[in-house]
């Protein structure tokens, strides 16, 4: 971006678009021009090992698009010869006289996605990384794993190329650390992933594995992440070393480094290790800087983008929004969610221009097959190396042909790149096809797309079969080419024998009620509700206690130190004044029906009025609660509180505060145990954050914070450090032993182990501060009146981890807040936008189409049994109040597949996996 002007809602950008030096309209992504290009360069993360082309393939979304020249590594460009790319590109794509170009766009808004570098140990190399191969970060620890990466995924020293048989990470380099070239705030990601890679390397290896990681604390503080942590430490043997490592030395020449430490007995150890990995932290890139001055936005001491705990996505200039690592160290469900989050933002600012510019696309009427022969075309993806690299593709093309119904067959270097979705498009009304195979990867990805090509050539999308090639051959068999050549024909046979049967199948639509319900009326709730009201649809808040607010009502201030009391009575008032909101207090849920779409949700108020709300999607925002200890004399002590309470007591200005001396903080109270295996996440960072508000109030009080794991993650280790520097004292204590809390008249005693002295240690206190767990309710009504999941802690379960946080598998139902997982003020708002963003997807399609493969039931085969009915999880199946059959409800039905299975009668069939399409396949697997 060159430059910017205007304000929100009438911005002029100007943007340079750099040369390709490829022609994208002609390239076909064949490949020749980098496999004729004479010059290699280095890979960045394979350490120089693997190399790539001057000329290479640009990526999106993991589909390959067109090529690139990169000016910067071209013979051409260097020397002024060369142009071994343009002499055999068969499509005349090379364009060595392409120039910048400048291009003007009218905006309403701008999103800065721009991300973040990892930390370079190499520029202040304190562990050997620039001397020793065997010393590397953990990117390129990734890349050594990986089938991609210079070593075809094993597991192999660098220097060597042996086996290694100990591993060592050491965690926070270049975070953490107030040393020249470091950072000091935490990078939230590398603990998780050292867990994953160490994990991942036992995996690899043949023999056993010792892996070992030196950590500060160790901060699994996602959702689910402290099971995983566990799960590594006490199923597959990873050893987890509290020690901050400050050298490695290698041993001698057999390529082994040393580390020294002290253990947890206080005994200095010296260790070898094959392979050390560096867990290196994120940070603000240098182009993100440059773009930020250009936009005129506030960028923080770290050179993130600076926002705020109630604006989360909007930096300081309005109408300009950020999202990702730009803003913050984060992970990849929370970059996910920043990114839907940032355009439910931008929605809610730009609602009255929706649909103004967008243009329809043209869908060619589908093509009645009904009396003609059956015509098959079968396309055989190279995936670039990642099939040809092993299975034989020239020969299964050759195979291919021999099939009985195909009529045509084409290798494709990337069948899903555009140019070969055109191609396949017009191969399609040239060879007349009635039925397709595509021979690639996984459908569950990529089916979607070229079923989209299918009706862009008028064929019904359903008379498409896939192959997985990939994943169940090439993948599983690189060590046996001429096994996972023969697998791949008869995976092709078996799905060109199902085409064979294929039926077309019809989609049925259905209107949007353009209504929407939000359930719970605590800041995730109001802040989604608000979001919507403002993309311009009318939304129902229900909340089940007579006021808003939830877990805010109890916070004093965001951990950035921003006034909660304050933003949550503006935030009320506004959505109390929102004439697209209606709020019911007092209201619970009793029953729901409908689908996606068209839900009908009855509610119950203390009035015993009951209402039934129609509405088209739901935002489950449900919260949670502050777990009540019944240990360390909670409830019989009033010197003994929780953090909430603390909080509350901060709020109402209570005289207690000011009186006491001393006060003690307790962290993972009912966390992290086995009843409650995971981390609540803000609980170190509530009590660091209470602590500097009692040094406040009362400057000359002394605090005391006993902890296991100080998770004060991402830029919140500012806090930490904060703390320490005045003078608020950090004892890490052992959980395993005993801590006790007694009265006395003169304070409360606490007794407990220090980790580091290794010793029973008495103190006392004259408040004794809880950090409490946050809890679910593991039978949650909502989950079975929505047919919706809940993991082992009772949170509710996204249908995706990574690409889908948001989410629910039922569709039209999405959620926010502490309902999916323990998370800050700032998180749950984020989250709450990004599920507003999500319904709105939906909501501003207006009608839906609902998939083709879903289960029939035949009513003279049907016996009323009702065992589909209980069986199935998303309520689809029901029975004819008149005929006593089974009826299947489409916009309900998942295609799963349980009622087929489990009907007795053989009543039910799954369109698009009926027995004779089975048993095609079957029988062609069978005949090879």
């Amino acid at each position: 971006m060159k430059s910017i002007s205007g304000e929100e809602g009438n911005f002029q950008v100007q943007l340079v678009q750099y040369p390709r030096y490829v022609d994208t309209e002609k390239c076909i992504a064949c490949g020749l021009c980098a496999e004729k290009c004479p010059q290699k360069v280095p890979n960045e993360y394979d350490m120089g090992l693997s190399r790539r082309k001057a000329i290479y393939v640009q990526y999106a979304q993991a589909i390959p698009l067109k090529y690139a020249i990169d000016s910067t590594q071209c013979i051409f460009f260097l020397k002024g010869r060369c142009k071994a790319c343009e002499k055999f590109c068969p499509s005349g794509a090379i364009n060595f006289n392409d120039k910048e170009r400048e291009l003007n766009l009218d905006v309403g808004a701008v999103v800065v996605t721009t991300g973040s570098r990892i930390y370079d140990p190499g520029t202040y190399d304190t562990f050997g990384y620039a001397k020793s191969p065997n010393v590397v970060t953990s990117l390129e620890f990734e890349r050594i794993l990986a089938s991609s990466g210079p070593y075809g995924g094993h597991l192999v020293r660098p220097s060597d190329g042996k086996e290694p048989k100990k591993i060592a990470w050491l965690q926070c380099i270049g975070s953490r650390d107030a040393h020249l070239g470091s950072k000091g705030y935490c990078s939230s990601v590398c603990c998780t992933y050292a867990v994953k890679e160490a994990m991942l390397a036992k995996e690899h290896a043949k023999d056993d594995l010792d892996t070992a990681i030196f950590y500060i604390d160790i901060r699994t503080t996602g959702k689910d992440f402290e099971r995983y942590y566990n799960r590594a430490k006490d199923e597959h043997g990873v050893r987890f070393i509290k020690s901050r490592i400050t050298d490695v030395s290698p041993s001698n020449e057999n390529g082994m480094h040393v580390i020294r430490y002290v253990d947890q007995a206080g005994i200095t150890v010296k260790e070898e290790f094959d392979i050390v990995v560096m867990s290196v932290g994120l940070g603000a890139t240098k182009e993100g800087t440059e773009l930020a001055e250009r936009l005129d936005i506030e960028l923080d001491h770290y050179r993130f983008a600076g926002t705020g705990g109630f604006e989360p996505v909007m930096s300081s200039r309005p109408g300009i929004y950020v999202c990702g690592t730009f803003q913050a160290p984060k992970d990849i469900p929370s970059s996910v969610i920043d990114s839907s989050a940032a355009a439910g933002a931008v929605g809610s600012k730009l609602s009255r221009a929706r649909w103004s510019l967008t243009k329809t696309k043209h869908v060619p009427d589908e093509i009645d097959i009904r009396g003609r022969s059956t015509r098959i075309g079968v396309f055989v993806c190279c995936c670039g190396t990642n099939i040809a690299g092993v299975v034989d593709v020239p020969a299964v093309v050759e195979f291919t042909k021999s099939l009985p119904g195909v009529v045509y067959v084409e290798e494709n270097m990337f069948s899903c790149s555009q140019d070969t979705q055109d191609r396949i498009s017009q191969v399609i009304k040239e060879q007349r096809l009635t039925r397709m195979v595509v021979a690639a990867c996984t459908p569950k990805t990529h089916e979607p797309l070229f079923q989209e090509t299918l009706t862009s050539a008028g064929i019904n999308k359903y008379l498409f079969e896939m192959a997985n090639i990939r994943n169940q051959c090439s993948w599983v068999h690189r060590e046996e080419p001429e096994k996972a050549t023969e697998k791949a024909k008869d995976l092709i046979k078996m799905a060109v024998s199902k085409a064979f049967v294929l039926e077309p199948l019809s989609e049925p639509t259905v209107e949007i009620n353009q209504q929407a319900l939000v359930i719970g009326g605590g800041l995730a709730g109001i802040s989604a509700a608000k979001n919507l009201a403002e993309q311009g649809y009318f939304t129902y808040l229900v909340e089940k206690s007579g006021a808003l607010g939830g877990q805010a009502k109890y916070i004093h201030e965001t951990w950035r130190g921003e006034d909660v009391q304050t933003h949550l009575s503006a935030l009320i008032k506004k959505v109390q004044a929102n004439e697209n909101i209606e709020i019911l207090l007092n209201t619970e849920i009793t029953d729901v029906e409908g689908f996606v779409g068209n839900f009908k949700t009855t509610v119950h108020d203390n009035g015993d009025s009951t209402r039934v709300l129609e509405h088209g999607v739901v935002i489950i925002a449900s919260g949670a609660s502050e777990l009540k200890p019944d240990q360390y004399l909670y409830g019989r002590d009033k010197r003994v509180l929780t953090g909430l309470e603390l909080q509350r007591c901060i709020i109402d200005n209570d005289s207690l505060l000011t009186e006491a001396k001393t006060a003690l903080f307790i962290q993972c109270v009912g966390s992290r145990i086995p009843e409650r295996p995971y981390c609540s996440k803000v609980c170190c960072t509530q009590s660091v954050k209470s602590a500097l508000t009692l040094k406040k109030i009362n400057p000359g009080m002394k605090l005391v914070v006993l902890y296991r794991d100080m998770r004060t993650y991402g830029l919140r280790e500012d806090l930490y450090r904060e703390a320490r520097a005045a003078g608020i004292r950090f004892i890490r204590y052992n959980s395993e032993k005993d801590l006790t809390v007694t009265a006395r008249q003169d304070g409360l005693e606490i007794s407990f182990t220090d980790r580091v002295l290794r010793r029973r240690m008495v103190t006392r206190s004259d408040i004794l501060v809880l950090a409490s767990a946050i809890v679910q309710d593991k039978k949650n009504p909502l989950a079975q009146f929505y047919k919706l999941s809940q993991n082992e802690d009772g949170f509710f379960a996204e249908a995706h981890v990574k690409l889908r946080p948001n989410d629910f598998a039922t569709d039209g139902v999405f959620m926010c807040g502490l309902a999916h997982s323990p998370k800050s003020i700032d998180e749950s708002i984020t989250q709450a936008q990004a599920a507003a963003a999500r319904a709105v997807t939906l909501l501003s399609a207006i009608k839906l189409s609902v998939a083709g493969t879903v289960a029939q039931v035949d009513p003279n085969r049907c016996s009323s049994c009702g065992v589909c009915v209980s069986i199935c999880p998303y309520s689809a199946p029901g029975l004819n109040p008149n005929s006593g059959k089974s009826e299947i409800q489409p916009t309900l039905c998942k295609g799963c597949g349980l009622c087929v299975t489990s009907c007795r009668s053989g009543a039910i069939t799954l369109k698009g996996f009926d027995n004779a399409q089975l048993m095609a396949m079957t029988q062609a697997a069978l005949a090879a």
